[in-house]
C-alpha cells in the first residue's frame, strides 16, 4: 500500500483523461486534504470484496466523447431552474437564509413532514459526510452493506470509527438479518444506501420499512434514498413516513440526480428534530447553498414535467443498454438507478484504459473476486458510442 496526497493528485490529473475520469472517486468532500490510500496495483482498496480501479494516466489530455462515469443527468438542470438560476444570479451577493426557509416549507410540503425535521446541504454527500464527523467524532462503529456508497463510510473512518461492512446477499439486497447480527454496543449508526451505489439494486421495501422500524429503536438508521426518483413509484419506495412515527431514521435526498442539479449543488436529510438539533450544534447544513441554487431548486421542484421525461430516458436508455448486453451475452444487476453493473471479461484497469481510448469515460471495480464496468446513462447518442466502444473491447 502507498498513499498520495489527495488534492496534488487532482491537480496533477485534472487536465488528462485519467484525471477527468478518477476525480469523483478520491474526493471525501470535508477530508479533501487526506491522503489517498493506493495498493500496489495503483487502485482503491475499500474491503476485502471491493476495490475500485483507477485509470492509467495518459501524457496528453483526452477529451471525452461520452462521461458516463460520474452519474450526472444528461439533461438537466431544468430550463425552469435555469432560468431561475439567470433570474437571481444578481443577488448572488446575499446570504439565502430566508429563502432556504421557503425552500425548506416547500419540500416539506412534498414529503409531507413538518419543516423542523429537515435540513438542507450543497448536496446529500454533504449531509452524510457532516453526520458521520458528528456521530464518530468519539469512535465507535458503522455498520453498511458491502458494497455500497463510500462517502458516509470514508468520513466516519477518517474520523475515528470502525466500519462493519456486510456482505450484499446474492440478488444484491442488504442482508438486514445480518446487518441487524453486526449491532453491539459500539454501534452509532447504520447506513443503508437504497437503491444501492455502485451496483443499482434495491431492497425490498416491506423488508426495509420492517427494519428500519425495529431497528431504529436500538441505533439510528441513515438511508440514502439519492437516486430514489428513477423510480416510477418513489414516494412508496421511501422510509420517510418513519419520521411522523417517531423513529430515529434519518433519509438523504438529493438534487442532483433525477433533477440535474449536480453541479449547483442542493440536497437534505429528513430525521428528528432532536438528532437535526445534534448535527447542526457543530456544523450549518444550509449555509454551503448559494440563494441562485436554492430558486433553482424550488423551480425544478415545479417542474414536473422535466422529471418525468428524465425518468423516461433514462429507462429507455437503459433498456437499450440491456438489450446489447444481452446480445453480447453479458449478465448485468437489474437496476433502478442511472447507471448498470456488469461483469466484464477483462483486468479492470486495462478495460479502462481502452475505454478511454476511445473517448468513453466508464468506472471498473472488483466486486467478489470480479471485474465490473458500471456505465452511467448518458443521452442515447451517448449510450450508442459507449456499446460501439464497449464491443470494439471486449470482441
Amino acid at each position: 500500500m502507498k498513499t498520495l496526497d489527495r488534492r496534488a493528485w487532482l491537480k496533477r490529473g485534472a487536465l488528462t483523461a485519467a484525471g477527468a475520469i478518477a476525480a469523483p472517486y478520491l474526493s471525501y468532500g470535508a477530508f479533501g486534504n487526506e491522503p489517498v490510500t493506493i495498493d500496489a496495483q495503483g487502485n482503491l482498496p475499500y474491503t476485502p470484496f471491493f476495490k475500485e480501479y483507477l485509470p492509467y494516466e495518459v501524457d496528453k489530455p483526452v477529451e471525452l466523447l461520452a462521461k458516463l462515469n460520474a452519474n450526472e443527468n444528461p439533461y438537466g438542470p431544468s430550463p425552469m431552474a435555469v432560468d431561475a438560476m439567470q433570474k437571481y444570479a444578481p443577488k448572488g451577493n446575499r446570504y439565502a437564509w430566508k429563502e432556504l426557509y421557503t425552500l425548506i416549507d416547500k419540500i416539506a410540503v412534498l414529503e409531507g413532514v413538518e419543516a423542523e425535521t429537515i435540513m438542507m446541504g450543497p448536496g446529500s454527500s454533504d449531509l452524510l459526510e457532516k453526520t458521520a464527523m458528528v456521530f464518530f467524532q468519539n469512535g465507535g462503529n458503522i455498520v453498511s452493506a458491502d458494497p455500497s456508497y463510500m462517502s458516509l463510510i470514508k468520513v466516519a473512518e477518517a474520523t475515528g470509527a470502525t466500519w462493519k461492512p456486510i456482505k450484499l446477499k446474492d440478488d444484491w439486497s442488504h442482508d438486514l438479518p445480518a446487518m441487524e447480527a453486526a449491532i453491539d454496543a459500539d454501534t452509532k449508526l447504520v447506513y443503508i444506501c437504497n437503491p444501492n451505489n455502485p451496483t443499482g439494486s434495491m431492497t425490498d421495501h416491506e423488508e426495509l420499512i420492517d427494519f428500519c422500524s425495529r431497528v431504529s429503536e436500538k441505533v439510528p438508521i441513515f438511508v440514502d434514498e439519492a437516486y430514489l426518483g428513477f423510480l416510477d413509484d418513489a414516494a412508496k419506495k421511501s422510509m420517510v413516513s418513519l419520521i411522523n412515527e417517531g423513529k430515529n431514521v434519518m433519509i438523504a435526498r438529493t438534487f442532483s440526480k433525477i433533477q440535474g442539479m449536480a453541479g449547483l449543488r442542493v440536497g437534505y436529510m429528513v430525521a428528528q428534530p432532536e438528532t437535526l438539533a445534534i448535527i447542526q450544534k457543530i456544523t450549518r447544513g444550509g449555509m454551503g447553498i448559494s440563494l441562485p441554487s436554492v430558486y433553482a431548486a424550488m423551480a425544478s421542484m415545479d417542474d414536473i414535467e422535466f422529471s418525468n421525461k428524465t425518468r423516461k430516458l433514462n429507462s429507455e436508455c437503459r433498456e437499450y443498454v440491456y438489450s446489447v448486453l444481452d446480445g453480447m451475452g453479458y449478465s448485468y444487476v437489474p437496476s433502478s438507478t442511472s447507471f448498470i453493473i456488469f461483469p466484464i471479461e477483462m483486468e479492470g484497469k486495462a478495460f479502462l484504459e481502452k475505454m478511454t481510448a476511445e473517448g468513453v469515460g466508464v468506472r471498473a471495480f472488483s466486486i467478489m473476486d470480479k471485474n465490473w464496468c458500471r456505465v452511467s446513462m448518458g443521452t442515447m447518442e451517448e449510450m450508442k458510442l459507449f456499446t460501439t466502444a464497449l464491443q470494439k473491447v471486449l470482441a
